[in-house]
């Protein structure tokens, strides 16, 4: 998408996908005036080892001054992301989370446990293999997914279930975004029957009301 985006002329992209900091974006947050949650990289990694740590400062500074939004950050360079931690200016409207795709990736979490983030989640997307016995504890929110687009390897239903289970049993909020594969739309993002939507705010309100 990066290449498609820069034979486009987009400007953000002339480099293709080699690294850029667009310092002229850090301010767009702040007009605007609308509460709504933002996805802080779809197309890159804050915590990658060339983004300069004051870039990231940069970057947690605004999210901190725009509180009425929610900023989500996804990372795979857990340990970067642990070794800035204590610098940076957490919030509670910034979650934090890591994509952890099989089990060769678990100690992502046990970096994010240790983290200043109020809220943390886990990306389990795409799901490559069956991850049991997660260690659950200090996680807010669990979101699982398939790969898509061409040559997506599938995701066995057995993996999601027993995803869904763990986090119903240590009562973590569990969102399934899709099963992936050639034609996402068509395979849909049914489990069981039914669409799973939990919330880390909500769940926990609806926690409180069910022990009121």
């Amino acid at each position: 998408m990066a290449f498609r985006l820069q034979a486009m002329g987009q400007p953000n992209y002339a480099n293709g996908f080699r690294l850029a900091a667009h310092e002229e974006a850090l301010g767009l947050p702040l007009r605007w005036k609308k509460p709504q949650t933002i996805f802080v990289n779809s197309m890159s990694d804050l915590f990658h080892d060339d983004v300069p740590v004051a870039f990231i400062k940069k970057v947690f500074a605004v999210m901190r001054l725009a509180h009425w939004h929610r900023f989500q950050i996804l990372t795979k360079r857990s340990a970067r992301l642990l070794e800035l931690s204590p610098d940076l200016a957490w919030a509670t409207n910034i979650w934090m989370g890591v994509s952890v795709e099989n089990c060769d990736y678990t100690f992502r979490i046990d970096h994010l446990r240790r983290t200043g983030a109020t809220i943390k989640f886990l990306s389990l997307e795409p799901l490559l293999g069956p991850l049991p016995k997660l260690n659950l504890r200090g996680i807010d929110w669990v979101i699982v997914g398939g790969e898509s687009g061409p040559g997506a390897r599938p995701m066995e239903p057995l993996w999601v279930t027993d995803i869904r289970d763990q986090c119903f049993k240590t009562r973590v909020p569990f969102f399934f975004k899709q099963w992936g594969g050639v034609r996402k739309k068509k395979a849909g993002r049914t489990l069981e029957g039914r669409t799973w939507d939990q919330m880390p705010l909500l769940e926990k309100r609806r926690l409180e009301l069910v022990q009121a």
